[in-house]
């Protein structure tokens, strides 16, 4: 068993040398530019390898790209056999990265919240309080109830 440190600095490895082949090692024109590595993940015992990918561009931009990451798998596990300098290798599995999806999400949610907000600053600008502004004792209010 290899310890976390290891691992991460496997990943870090494995994330820079498929990047930098993706960019100038592979010809193949499904993955292009418009791929990026957003992480990668290893096993504890070094032998499987998560690399998370965004693809930028629509869905069927993301299928091609998925295709191409598949077909280009053994040349990306050479590279990185050859850069680790390992015992084995670890195996590549490559995972579209739900994160752009996600923060969208999230920004639409937050541009919900900011537009109810806004009705309820609204609603509430031309507003009077129902009683007094001021609701609380002082301690002048006390001395003229006991006279």
């Amino acid at each position: 068993m290899a310890d976390n440190a290891r691992a991460k600095k496997l990943a870090d490895l494995i994330q820079e040398v498929v990047a930098g082949k993706l960019q100038r090692g592979i010809k193949d024109p499904r993955l292009g530019t418009h791929v990026t590595i957003t992480d990668v993940r290893v096993t504890g015992d070094l032998r499987e390898a998560t690399v998370f990918y965004t693809v930028y561009g629509d869905d069927e931009e993301r299928a091609s790209a998925a295709a191409g990451l598949q077909s280009a798998k053994g040349i990306l596990r050479s590279a990185v056999g050859s850069a680790a300098g390992t015992k084995f290798t670890p195996t590549l599995t490559f995972v579209a990265d739900a994160l752009p999806e996600n923060a969208r999400a999230i920004e639409d949610l937050l541009d919900r919240a900011r537009a109810s907000d806004a009705k309820v600053r609204e609603a509430s600008s031309g507003a009077t309080y129902a009683g007094e502004a001021d609701p609380y004792r002082k301690p002048e209010d006390e001395d003229t109830a006991s006279e």
